[in-house]
C-alpha cells in the first residue's frame, strides 16, 4: 500500500516536471538565436556559440538573423569566411575537409620560420640547399653560390610562391624533415588538427593535406606578424639575379594586383595563393574595409576556370562585410587551441587519397542549424537530454528514498 502510493507519486510528479521542463524548452531555445549585440574586438566567440563539431558536419553553415544577405553559391569544395578580429567563422562548407592545399601551406612555413631567422641574415646558396626541388615547382630564380639576404628570400616565397625559395630557408631553419615536423608542431599549437605536412612549399607529397579551416587560422596568425603581413601584401619587389644585378617580380595573388582581368578587391591585405594540378587553385585571402578585418579560404573551385578562386573569394568576402552584425557565429578559429583532438570527423571529411579521381561527396543541403519550430537543433537536444536526466533522478528518489509511515 506504501509502495503503491510512493509509485502513483512518482509518476505524478514525473509528469508535471516533464511539462514544466517542455514548457521551458522553447524559451530557452528562443533565447539561443535571438540578436545579441556584436562582439568587441579581440574577445572570443559570444556565449551560446555552436560547439566545434559544427564545423565537422558536412555541408554549408549559416546562422541568419533577419534581414541577413544569402550566403552565395560556390563550386569550391572547400570554403570558409570568418572575421579576423575575434575569429568568429560566419559562414563556412566542410570546412575540416581535407584536402591538398598547394602552396597556401606556405603561410604554415612562414609562421614557422620566419621568427627563428633575421631579415637581414646573408647566406651564400648551396647545391644542398636547392636540392629536392619537384619537376614543375614555381620558382623564383635562386642560383647556387649566390648570396641572399632572408629578406630577398621570403619576398620569393611570398611573391613568386618560390619552392627553391622555400627549401634554402628550410636548410637554415634546420633542415627538410625537421621543418615539416616543427610546422606540425605549430599548427597543432594555433588549434589546426587538419594539417599533415610532408612538403613544406606545399608541393604535392602523398599524405599532404589541410583544411579551409586550418588555412583561415594560419592566415589570421599571420596577419598579427609584422613581417608575415608586409610580405603578403607586397605586390612587387626587386629579386637579386644571377650575374650581380636584380630584376623585378610580382605578387602572383591577382585579387591583390589586379593581373590577368582579375579586380582587385577593395582594401585587400594579401593573403597566398596556390595552385598544382591535384589541389587545384587555392586561396587564403584577408580584407579590411570599414575597420573590420576578414579572412576567407577557398579550395579548390569546379567550375570557372582559373580566376575562379578569386571570384568566389571576392563573393564570400563581398557577403561577409554585407552579414557584418546580421548572422550568428558557426564556430571559432579559437575553438581548437590548447584543447583535446576533437571526435574523428565523419567519413564525408576524412583524409582522401591524393593519387587519381576524387570521389564527389554526394550535395548536402544547406544546414541552417534550425529545427522546423525555428529551435536550434543544438539545444534541443540538450534539452531533451536535461529533460530525461531530471525525470529518471527525480524517479529513483522518489523509488528508494526513505517511504513516508501511515
Amino acid at each position: 500500500m506504501t509502495i503503491g502510493f510512493a509509485l502513483r507519486a512518482a509518476t505524478s510528479t514525473c509528469a508535471l516536471c516533464a511539462a514544466g521542463l517542455l514548457a521551458l524548452a522553447p524559451a530557452a531555445a528562443t533565447a539561443g538565436t535571438r540578436a545579441d549585440p556584436a562582439p568587441s574586438p579581440g574577445t572570443g566567440p559570444r556565449a551560446g556559440a555552436p560547439p566545434a563539431s559544427l564545423l565537422y558536419r558536412s555541408g554549408t553553415h549559416v546562422r541568419p538573423r533577419a534581414g541577413a544577405p544569402e550566403v552565395p553559391e560556390l563550386s569550391a569544395k572547400s570554403w570558409l569566411v570568418a572575421d579576423a578580429g575575434t575569429g568568429t567563422v560566419l559562414a563556412a562548407h566542410d570546412a575540416h575537409r581535407r584536402l591538398p592545399p598547394a602552396s597556401t601551406l606556405k603561410t604554415l612555413f612562414a609562421l614557422t620560420v620566419l621568427p627563428a631567422l633575421p631579415a637581414g641574415l646573408r647566406h651564400e646558396v648551396s647545391e644542398r640547399d636547392l636540392r629536392g626541388i619537384g619537376p614543375g615547382s614555381s620558382l623564383v630564380g635562386v642560383a647556387e653560390n649566390r648570396t641572399y639576404e632572408v629578406s630577398d628570400l621570403w619576398n620569393g616565397v611570398f611573391l613568386s610562391s618560390g619552392n627553391d625559395a622555400v627549401h634554402v630557408l628550410a636548410s637554415l631553419g634546420g633542415g627538410w624533415r625537421t621543418t615539416a615536423e616543427r610546422m606540425e608542431a605549430k599548427a597543432h599549437a594555433l588549434g589546426a588538427r587538419d594539417t599533415r605536412v610532408e612538403s613544406p612549399d606545399g608541393y604535392d607529397a602523398p599524405g599532404q593535406v589541410s583544411s579551409a579551416f586550418d588555412l583561415a587560422v594560419f592566415g589570421r596568425a599571420g596577419l598579427r606578424n609584422p613581417e608575415f603581413a608586409r610580405y603578403c601584401a607586397r605586390i612587387e619587389a626587386r629579386f637579386p639575379g644571377r650575374d650581380g644585378g636584380s630584376y623585378g617580380i610580382r605578387n602572383t595573388n591577382r585579387l591583390l594586383t589586379g593581373a590577368d582581368g582579375v579586380e582587385p578587391y577593395p582594401g585587400l591585405i594579401g593573403i597566398k595563393n596556390g595552385y598544382t594540378s591535384n589541389a587545384g587553385h587555392t586561396l587564403v585571402a584577408a580584407a579590411r574595409q570599414d575597420g573590420r578585418t576578414l579572412v576567407v579560404t577557398v579550395m579548390h573551385p569546379r567550375s570557372g576556370g582559373a580566376h575562379a578562386v578569386y571570384e568566389e573569394a571576392r563573393s564570400l568576402l563581398d557577403w561577409g562585410f554585407e552579414a557584418a552584425g546580421r548572422v550568428d557565429p558557426v564556430g571559432s578559429l579559437d575553438a581548437l587551441r590548447d584543447r583535446p583532438d576533437p571526435v574523428d570527423p565523419p567519413d564525408a571529411l576524412r583524409d582522401r587519397p591524393l593519387s587519381g579521381q576524387q570521389a564527389e561527396p554526394a550535395p548536402a543541403p544547406v544546414a541552417r542549424d534550425d529545427d522546423r519550430s525555428g529551435r536550434p537543433v543544438s539545444w534541443t537536444i540538450a534539452g531533451a537530454a536535461v529533460l530525461g536526466g531530471a525525470v529518471v533522478a527525480l524517479f529513483l528518489r522518489l523509488m528508494w528514498g526513505p517511504v513516508p509511515k501511515d
